[in-house]
C-alpha cells in the first residue's frame, strides 16, 4: 500500500503489548490499532494496520503454532478481546467477557486454541479460539499487571499482580491458585517462563539447592520463571518449590547516548524476556532504557552484560516496555523492544548490537514540509511536543531521523523552511510560541520574544514589509518570517533578531488602504514565490491579495464562505508562465478553488477588485480541506488532504481528479510532494503516522461519496447537538471507529485550534504519569484555525453545565418584548411620540398597563410605575428578593430592608448594604438577622453577627443555649479577662454535659480549667479502669487534694495486686510518702503470693526480684523484717513517720472484715497479708501480745474461708520449728507476754499452737498410710464401718479442710518417725464441750428452720396430700441422720416448736457461761483429733497408754452423733 511510513507510538505501561511471530512479523499496539511491521536483520516496512478496537489496545500476542502463526489476539482497555487474520488484516471474532480494562493478555505456546486474559478487577478468562468458548476465574481479588502461559503445561499461568504478588493458577481447576510467589513488594511488571522444562540448569546459593526428600526430578517436576518488578528486581523463582531461588538487582548504568527532555518525568519499568534455547541466559531492561543480558550460571558483576557497546547512541533513552524476539531462516535471532523514547529497535542477540531503529509518532502530524535547499530533507510537526527532521533519501538507514524537543514544550502545528538558508526550520506551536531550529547544529532554537495568543497554525518567508527595513547584504535577499495564529493575527518577525518585538501587519494593510473599519481575522497566508504577491485568507471565506513591500489590496477572492484553511501558489520553476499566477485555496466548504489572478497582478487595477468566480473548481471531497502541495514535477498538478480522510491528486486544468489515497485512519492535516521523485506523496494526520505512496499505484481515483455521506448523516442523527456545538470548532471525543478511510467529521469552520484538541498527542505524556497499565482512552482531535474558533473554547460546553436560565428581575416588560413583530414595532411609534411631541398619544402613560415596559425607555417617574407594578407581579409569585432588590435599586434602602426582615429574606448583601441606611436601621437588622439565622440553625454564623454589633454576652449566650461549649469559651477567652466568670459557668457546664455523655477525659479537661481539681479527678475515676484510676490519683496530688489522692491511689493499687501487677501497684503508691505502710503491705501480700506458689494458682502480671524464695528454714516473718529494711528502710530503728507505732497507728484503721467461705482465694490472701504485716510492726514495736493475735488471724482467714492446705503452708512458713513461742531465730525473737495480756495472748498462742500440731498430726498420719497401708487408705473411703474415713472427711470438711488438701499437704512435708509434739494440747475438754454445745446449736437451728419451711408450706396449701407424705419421712430421715446429742431422746415426729425452744435456750445458757477465750481463739475438732490419734495409734507406736486412754474417755463423752459413734465402736469396744 505504501512504501515507507512512520507509526504511531506503542502504547506505555503494557506488560505485552507487541509479540512478533515466527515469520517476522511484528504486531504493535498503539492507540486503538495494531500496526504490523515486516521485520528482517537490516530492514523493517510497516506491512499494514487491525482497525476495530474502540478503546486502547492493552495487550497483543500471535499464535506462535505452526499453521497458525497468523492469527493473533489483542485486547483493550474496554474490556474486549478481538482475535484477528493478520494476513487479510481481518477481525475473525470479537469477546466482551470482561466487565473492567483488561490488562494482559497471552496465546498459549502449549495449546494452540488456548488464550487467557486477566483485567483491572483480578478476573481471568481463558478464551477456545476453535469453539468460541471462555471461562472466568477470580483467583485474588488484586489488580493484575502481567500474565503468562507455562510453555511446558497448559493448564499453568502465571499471573503479576500491582502489589507485587504472583501467583500460579491452574486453569483446568476453575483456576485454582497451586503457588503464591512472595518475595517483590511493588507492581510486577512482566513475567517469563524458562524455555527448559526443569530446575537444574542455573547458578544458586548452596541453602537454595536443598535436599528434596527423596522426590526424583519426575515425581516432582518444576520450571523456572522470572520476574521484574518496579522494586527494581528481577527475581527467579521455582515454581516446583513454590519459592524464589536468586534475586538480581538491576545495576546503576551511567547515562549514555543523547540527551532527553527532562521535563518528562518516567518510572521505572522493567520488562524481562527469556529468548527461546537460552536457558541460562535472561534480558532485561534497566533504569533509563539500556537493556541487560544476564548469565544466570555467573555471580557478581560478570553477571550481567550490557547491549549495544560497539557504538554510541544505540540503546533506547528511556524505559523499555516490551520486549519480543525471533528466530529467522537465515538462523539470526533478532529481539524486538519498544520504549518510552518512542523508538522500536531491532538487536542481534548473537553480537548484543542494534540492527535497526524505527521512530514512532507520539501526537497528530500537524505539518509536513521537504527543505527547498537540502534535497530530501523531510521535517515533521507532531503533536508529541518534537520536530523531526527525516532525511529521506539515506540508503544505509531507511529510517535516519533526528528528533529536536528542546524549547518546543507544546505541540508542533507549524513548520517552514527558509528559502536559501540550509538547515534553517522555523517552528510554531500550539501555545503560540514562534521559533527557529538550526537542524544541523546542538544549539537550542530561537525562540521569538512576540508571542501569539493562540495556536501557530501557517509559517511563511517572505520579503520584508514596514516598519522592518534589513537591507541586502552582499547582494542576498533578506527574508521576514511571518505567523499566522489562532486569534486571527499575521505577525512579521525578524530573523535576525528574534528577541525584537515582532510586527502587526494590520497596521500596515490599514495605513497604506485607508482603511477604517476592523479587518476580518485572518487564518492563512502565502506567499507567491517570487516575493512580489502576498494571499491572506480570512475567517469570513474571504481571500485578499496584497503588493509587496506598501501591502496595496489588488483583489479580493468573495468565493468561500466559509473559514481558510489552506492557500498554496502554483510553484514557478520549468513551468508556463501563465501557470505561475494560479493561487488554490482551500475551507472548511470541502470544494478546492483554483484562481488565476495573472490579470490583476501584472496590471493592477486603481481600486480593487473583487473576483466571485474561480478559474478551476476541485469537487468531490466531502469535508473540510486542510492542506495542499503543487506538484513540482507537473504542471498544474495539485494534492489535497481532508478530514474525509483521503488525500486528492488533481488535474487542474482538467479538473479531473487523477488518483485517491485512503490508507489512513482518521482526517489528514498535512500532505507534500516528493521533491525527487514525481510518484511519491507524503501524508501525516490524526492516526499519529506518516505515510509515502505512490500516485500510480493506488486503487481508486475520486474521494468516498456514498459510504462518508452515509456516516456523516448517521452521525448528525445520532448526535444532532453536535454541528450546533462544534460549528466552528469540528471533532469529538471517544476513540475512532473502524473506518479504514478515517475519523468522518461533521461540518465546521478552519480546523479547530489544537487547544480545542481532547489531546490526543499528549495522550502519550498524559498517559506517561498515571499508574493504571493502560492510557487514557483516546479522543479525536481537531486541527486548527479560527479566532471563532479560538472563542467557542473558552465557553463552557452547554452539555456539561445545564444551567437553569437565572430568573428576570423585569419579568413583566421582558415579557412584553416578546409580543408579535407588528406589536414591537408599534412601541417604537409610541415611545418616538412619548418622547419628541409634548402631549402622548391618549391613554398611553410609560409604565402603566400596556405600555408598563416602555417605562424602561422614558423618564424615572415611568420607571417607578414600572417597578412598583413587577413588584407586585414578584409579591403574587413569591419572589420577594427580587422585591428587594427592585427597592434597593430604586433607593428605598429601609423599605428594602424591614420588607426583607418580615419575610425572612435576609441575607450577607443585604446585611452588608444595611450600614448604608444608618446605624440604628443596621443594627435593627442584624438583630433581625440572628434571629432568622437561628431558626435555620445557622447558630456559629448569627454569633459572629452579633459580635458585629458588640453583643459579645449575647452571643455567648446564644452558643451555649445550643450547646456549642467550645466555641462559646473559645469566644469568651478571645474577648473576655481571664477571670471572666461566664467563663467558668461555661467550663462547668460543658463539664457536666460531657460527663453525662461518657466523655470523662474530656470533662476532666474542663473541670481542671475550671479550677475544681477535685471534681475533674473523681469523672476521670468514674471509669474505675486501672489507668483511669492512675491517672485520677495523679491529678488529685499535682492538684493538692491529698485526701483523694490517697484514696485513689490505694483503690488503683488494690485493683493491680488482685491482678497480681506487684511492680505496678508498687508504682502508684511510691508517689505519695504517706502511703508508706500500705506498700508494706503490699510487700507482705507479694512475698506471701511467692512463697505460697505451689499451693495457691496464680498467674504473675509482674513481680519484684526480691520474691525469689528464700532459705527453707527462715521464717517468713524474717524474710518481711529483711525486706523492709532493704528496700522501704523500716525497721526497729526508724523514727518518724516510718517508726513501727506509727505505722502499727496507720495500718489500724485498714479494714478486715469477718471471713466467709464466698470471699476470692485472692482477696484473702491481701486480708491474710494485712495481718501478718501488722504482727510484723507489733514485733517491731515489741508489743508481742498483739504479735500473736495478728498471727492467728492471719492463719484463720485462710482457715475460716475454707483454704485448709493454704492454712497448714503458712503455718509451717510461719514456724519452721511447729513452736509458736519462736517467732524468729534469725533475730532471736521468743514471745513473752504480760501479765495484763496473759490470758487472751495464751489463748491465742494456744490456739495457734494446737492447728499448728493438727497440721503435723495430720502429716504423720497420712505418710504413715502412703507407706503401710494403701489398701486400708482405699478401703476408708468407701466403708465408713471399717475406717474412721467419712467421719474424719466430715468433720475436716466442717474444720474447713478436704481430704485431698491434707494429701497436699502431707505430700509436701518430710516424714516423721514419732510424734515429736505435745499431743495433749489437741485434747482440751473445755474446748470439747464447747464444741458439742455448738454442734447442738446448730442442729437444733436447722431443725426448727426445716420445721418452719413445712408449716408454710402446709399453711399456704401448695402441697397435696402425696407430696406431704413424701416430704414427711424425708424430714424424719433427716432428723434421724443428724440424731440430737442425747442418746435417749424421743423420736423426732414427738419434738414439738416448744421443746425445740427450750433447748435452745439451755444451749445458749451454756455457751454464754464459758470463757470468752475459748469462743474467741477455738481449737481443732477435739472429736476429729480423737479419731487421727486413735487410728494413728495402731500402726504407730508413738502415741502413748496414757494418750490413748485419753482419747477414749473424750470420744465416749463428746461423741455422740450416730456417724462418730460408728466411726470410733472398733476402738471402744
Amino acid at each position: 500500500m505504501h512504501d515507507r511510513s512512520l507509526p504511531a507510538s506503542p502504547n506505555w505501561y503494557c506488560s505485552r503489548c507487541s509479540d512478533v511471530n515466527s515469520s517476522g512479523l511484528l504486531g504493535v499496539g498503539a492507540k486503538n490499532i495494531i500496526y504490523l511491521i515486516d521485520v528482517s536483520a537490516s530492514s523493517c516496512r510497516v506491512a499494514g494496520e487491525l482497525v476495530g478496537h474502540k478503546g486502547l489496545v492493552s495487550g497483543f500476542a500471535f499464535c506462535q503454532h505452526a499453521g497458525q502463526s497468523h492469527i493473533c489476539v489483542s485486547s483493550s482497555n474496554d474490556g474486549n478481546v478481538l482475535f484477528w487474520d493478520s494476513d487479510n488484516k481481518t477481525l475473525i471474532r470479537e469477546y466482551a467477557a470482561h466487565q473492567s480494562p483488561v490488562s494482559a493478555v497471552h496465546w498459549s505456546p502449549v495449546d494452540k486454541n488456548l488464550v487467557v486474559s486477566g483485567d483491572e478487577k483480578g478476573i481471568v478468562v481463558c478464551h477456545w479460539y476453535h469453539t468460541g468458548d471462555t471461562a472466568s476465574f477470580f483467583p485474588e481479588p488484586r489488580t493484575i499487571f502481567c500474565l503468562t502461559c507455562s510453555p511446558h503445561t497448559w493448564s499453568c499461568v502465571a499471573v503479576g499482580y500491582k502489589d507485587g504478588m504472583i501467583v500460579l493458577i491452574d486453569v483446568s481447576k476453575k483456576g485454582e491458585v497451586m503457588h503464591r510467589l512472595r518475595g517483590h513488594d511493588d507492581e510486577i511488571h512482566s513475567l517469563a517462563w524458562s524455555p527448559l522444562a526443569n530446575e537444574n540448569t542455573l547458578y544458586s546459593r548452596p541453602e537454595d539447592t536443598e535436599a528434596t526428600n527423596g522426590i526424583t526430578a519426575g515425581e516432582e517436576k518444576g520450571c523456572y520463571l522470572a520476574s521484574g518488578s518496579k522494586d527494581q528486581t528481577v527475581r527467579i523463582w521455582s515454581t516446583a518449590k513454590g519459592k524464589g531461588v536468586m534475586t538480581m538487582k538491576l545495576p546503576y548504568l551511567k547515562k549514555r547516548g543523547s540527551a532527553v527532555d527532562p521535563g518528562v518525568k518516567e518510572r521505572l519499568w522493567l520488562n524481562v524476556h527469556w529468548p527461546k534455547g537460552r536457558a541460562t541466559q535472561l534480558v532485561s531492561s534497566c533504569f533509563s532504557g539500556e537493556l541487560v543480558m544476564w548469565d544466570l550460571t555467573k555471580t557478581g558483576k560478570q553477571r550481567w552484560t550490557l547491549f549495544g557497546t560497539s557504538s554510541e547512541g544505540q540503546n533506547h533513552s528511556r524505559i523499555v516496555f516490551n520486549m519480543s524476539s525471533v528466530h529467522l531462516q537465515d538462523d539470526r535471532e533478532l529481539l524486538l523492544s519498544t520504549s518510552m523514547d518512542r523508538d522500536i529497535k531491532c538487536w542481534d542477540l548473537a553480537s548484543l548490537d542494534c540492527c535497526w531503529t524505527l521512530p514512532t509518532l507520539g501526537g497528530f502530524v500537524y505539518a509536513l514540509t521537504f527543505s527547498p535547499v537540502g534535497a530530501g530533507c523531510l521535517a515533521l510537526g507532531v503533536g508529541d511536543n518534537m520536530i523531526r527532521v527525516w532525511n529521506t533519501l539515506t540508503t544505509q538507514n531507511q529510517y535516519d531521523t533526528r528528533s529536536f524537543w528542546q524549547g518546543i514544550k507544546s505541540k508542533v502545528t507549524a513548520l517552514a523552511w527558509h528559502p536559501k538558508r540550509e538547515g534553517s526550520l522555523s517552528f510554531g506551536t500550539d501555545d503560540g510560541k514562534v521559533g527557529i531550529y538550526d537542524v544541523f547544529s546542538n544549539k537550542p532554537p530561537q525562540i521569538s520574544s512576540s508571542y501569539h495568543r493562540k495556536t501557530v497554525y501557517t509559517l511563511a518567508w517572505g520579503p520584508p514589509v514596514p516598519p522592518m527595513s534589513f537591507g541586502a547584504a552582499g547582494g542576498k535577499p533578506s527574508y521576514s518570517l511571518y505567523s499566522c495564529a489562532g486569534e486571527g493575527v499575521i505577525l512579521q518577525h525578524d530573523p535576525s533578531k528574534l528577541s525584537g518585538e515582532a510586527s502587526d501587519i494590520d497596521r500596515l494593510i490599514k495605513d497604506t488602504n485607508n482603511i477604517k473599519h476592523k479587518l476580518s481575522p485572518h487564518t492563512d497566508l502565502s506567499w507567491k514565490p517570487d516575493g512580489k504577491v502576498v494571499a491572506i485568507g480570512n475567517e469570513d471565506g474571504c481571500i485578499d491579495v496584497y503588493e509587496a513591500p506598501s501591502l496595496k489590496l489588488l483583489c479580493s477572492i468573495q468565493q468561500h464562505h466559509k473559514i481558510i484553511n489552506t492557500l498554496r501558489w502554483h510553484h514557478d520553476h520549468s513551468s508556463p508562465t501563465e501557470l505561475h499566477c494560479l493561487l488554490a485555496s482551500g475551507s472548511s466548504n470541502a470544494v478546492v478553488y483554483v484562481h488565476d489572478l495573472r490579470s490583476v497582478i501584472e496590471n493592477p487595477p486603481d481600486s480593487p477588485a473583487v473576483l466571485t468566480e474561480p478559474y478551476r473548481r476541485l469537487c468531490g471531497h466531502t469535508a473540510k480541506i486542510t492542506g495542499m502541495a503543487w506538484s513540482p514535477h507537473h504542471d498544474a498538478r495539485l494534492v489535497t488532504v481532508s478530514y474525509d480522510g483521503t488525500a486528492q491528486v488533481w488535474d487542474v486544468l482538467q479538473e479531473a481528479p487523477v488518483s485517491n489515497y485512503r490508507g489512513h485512519v482518521g482526517y489528514l492535516l498535512c500532505v507534500d510532494w516528493s521533491p525527487v521523485d514525481p510518484d511519491v506523496i507524503w501524508t501525516g494526520g490524526k492516526d499519529f503516522t506518516l505515510q509515502e505512496w505512490r500516485v500510480s499505484k493506488q486503487e481508486f481515483t475520486n474521494p468516498p461519496k456514498g459510504k462518508k455521506m452515509l456516516d456523516l448523516k448517521e452521525k448528525m442523527r445520532a448526535n444532532p447537538k453536535q454541528k450546533k456545538k462544534n460549528k466552528k470548532a469540528a471533532g469529538a471525543t471517544g476513540a475512532p471507529p473502524p473506518e479504514t478511510n478515517g475519523q468522518q467529521v461533521t461540518g465546521g469552520e478552519k480546523v479547530a485550534a489544537a487547544g480545542q484538541e481532547p489531546s490526543d498527542e499528549d495522550e502519550e505524556d498524559e498517559v506517561s504519569s498515571t499508574n493504571s497499565s493502560l492510557p487514557p482512552s483516546a479522543a479525536l482531535e481537531t486541527q486548527r484555525k479560527s479566532s471563532t474558533a479560538a472563542k467557542s473554547r473558552d465557553k463552557p460546553d452547554l452539555n456539561l453545565l445545564k444551567r437553569k436560565k437565572p430568573r428576570s428581575m423585569l419579568p413583566i416588560s421582558t415579557s412584553m418584548d416578546h409580543r408579535p413583530k407588528e406589536e414591537l414595532l408599534q412601541d417604537c411609534i409610541t415611545l418616538a411620540s412619548v418622547k419628541h411631541s409634548d402631549a402622548p398619544p391618549a391613554g398611553c402613560v410609560p409604565g402603566q398597563g400596556e405600555h408598563i415596559h416602555l417605562g424602561l425607555f422614558s423618564d424615572r417617574q415611568a420607571l417607578y410605575r414600572m417597578f412598583e407594578a413587577e413588584e407586585e407581579s414578584h409579591v403574587e409569585a413569591g419572589h420577594f428578593e427580587s422585591v428587594v432588590y427592585l427597592r434597593l435599586w430604586s433607593g428605598d434602602l429601609e423599605g428594602a430592608l424591614q420588607l426583607a426582615t418580615e419575610k425572612g429574606e435576609l441575607n450577607d448583601h443585604l446585611l452588608s448594604v444595611a450600614p448604608m441606611a444608618g446605624f440604628e436601621v443596621w443594627n435593627r437588622t442584624v438583630e433581625a438577622f440572628v434571629k432568622q439565622l437561628c431558626l435555620q440553625e445557622q447558630y456559629l454564623k448569627a454569633a459572629s453577627h452579633l459580635l458585629s454589633i458588640n453583643k459579645l454576652y449575647e452571643a455567648v449566650d446564644l452558643l451555649r443555649s445550643h450547646k456549642l461549649y467550645r466555641e462559646a469559651i473559645a469566644l469568651v477567652k478571645a474577648r473576655l479577662p481571664a477571670d471572666e466568670p461566664v467563663l467558668k459557668e461555661l467550663y462547668t457546664c460543658w463539664a457536666s454535659t460531657l460527663e453525662k455523655d461518657g466523655h470523662f477525659s474530656a470533662a476532666a479537661k474542663c473541670y481542671v480549667a475550671a479550677g475544681a481539681s477535685f471534681d475533674a479527678a473523681k469523672v476521670i475515676a468514674r471509669k474505675n479502669d486501672v489507668s483511669s484510676l492512675r491517672t485520677a490519683a495523679s491529678l488529685a496530688r499535682i492538684s493538692g487534694e491529698v485526701t483523694l489522692a490517697q484514696s485513689l491511689a490505694m483503690r488503683c493499687a488494690k485493683d493491680l495486686a488482685a491482678a497480681q501487677d506487684w511492680v505496678g501497684a508498687q508504682e502508684v503508691l511510691s508517689s505519695q510518702e504517706s502511703l508508706l505502710v500500705h506498700r508494706l503491705h503490699l510487700c507482705v501480700a507479694e512475698l506471701l503470693s511467692a512463697t505460697l506458689a505451689e499451693v495457691v494458682p496464680q498467674s504473675r502480671i509482674s513481680s519484684h526480684p526480691w520474691t525469689s524464695p528464700g532459705q527453707p528454714h527462715i521464717s517468713i516473718q524474717d524474710r518481711v523484717r529483711d525486706v523492709w529494711e532493704e528496700q522501704f528502710g523500716v525497721s526497729q530503728k526508724s523514727e518518724g513517720h516510718r517508726s513501727a507505732r506509727a505505722l502499727l497507728q496507720e495500718l489500724k484503721s485498714a479494714e478486715s472484715p469477718t471471713p466467709t467461705a464466698n470471699v476470692p482465694l485472692r482477696q484473702v490472701l491481701l486480708y491474710s497479708s494485712l495481718h501478718l504485716t501488722r504482727s510484723v510492726l507489733s514485733w517491731l514495736s515489741d508489743d508481742d501480745g498483739q504479735l500473736i493475735k495478728e498471727l492467728w488471724l492471719a492463719v484463720a482467714w485462710f482457715r475460716d474461708t475454707g483454704h485448709f492446705s493454704v492454712s497448714a503452708e503458712l503455718c509451717r512458713l510461719l514456724f519452721p520449728d511447729g513452736d509458736v513461742s519462736v517467732c524468729s531465730r534469725k533475730h532471736l525473737k521468743t514471745l513473752h507476754h504480760t501479765e495484763e495480756e496473759e490470758e487472751d495472748a495464751k489463748a491465742a498462742a494456744d490456739s495457734l499452737q494446737a492447728f499448728v500440731h493438727l497440721h503435723r498430726l495430720y502429716e504423720r498420719w497420712w505418710s504413715r498410710s502412703a507407706d503401710n497401708q494403701k489398701v486400708q487408705n482405699g478401703h476408708s473411703a468407701s466403708a465408713a464401718d471399717s475406717s474412721p474415713g467419712d467421719e474424719t472427711k466430715d468433720k475436716v470438711v466442717n474444720g474447713g479442710s478436704s481430704e485431698s488438701g491434707q494429701s497436699s499437704v502431707c505430700s509436701a512435708n518430710g516424714r516423721f518417725g514419732e510424734l515429736g509434739f505435745d499431743a495433749s494440747l489437741l485434747l482440751s475438754e473445755p474446748h470439747a464441750a464447747c464444741q458439742a454445745t455448738q454442734k447442738s446449736v446448730r442442729e437444733i437451728q436447722e431443725r426448727l428452720s426445716a420445721m418452719v419451711l413445712k408449716h408454710g408450706r402446709a399453711q399456704g396449701g401448695q402441697l397435696d396430700a402425696g407430696e406431704k407424705q413424701a416430704d414427711g419421712p424425708a424430714a424424719g430421715e433427716s432428723s434421724d441422720s443428724q440424731g440430737p446429742s442425747d442418746a435417749g431422746q424421743r423420736p423426732d415426729d414427738q419434738e414439738t416448736l416448744l421443746s425445740l425452744s427450750v433447748k435452745m435456750s439451755d444451749y445458749q445458757k451454756q455457751l454464754a457461761d464459758l470463757p470468752e477465750t475459748i469462743k474467741m481463739y477455738p481449737h481443732p475438732d477435739v472429736v476429729e483429733c480423737c479419731l487421727v490419734l486413735l487410728h494413728l495409734s495402731e500402726s504407730s507406736p508413738s502415741v502413748s497408754e496414757s494418750l490413748q486412754q485419753e482419747t477414749k474417755d473424750l470420744l465416749r463423752k463428746y461423741g455422740t452423733s450416730p456417724s462418730v459413734l460408728k466411726a470410733s465402736q472398733r476402738f471402744l469396744t
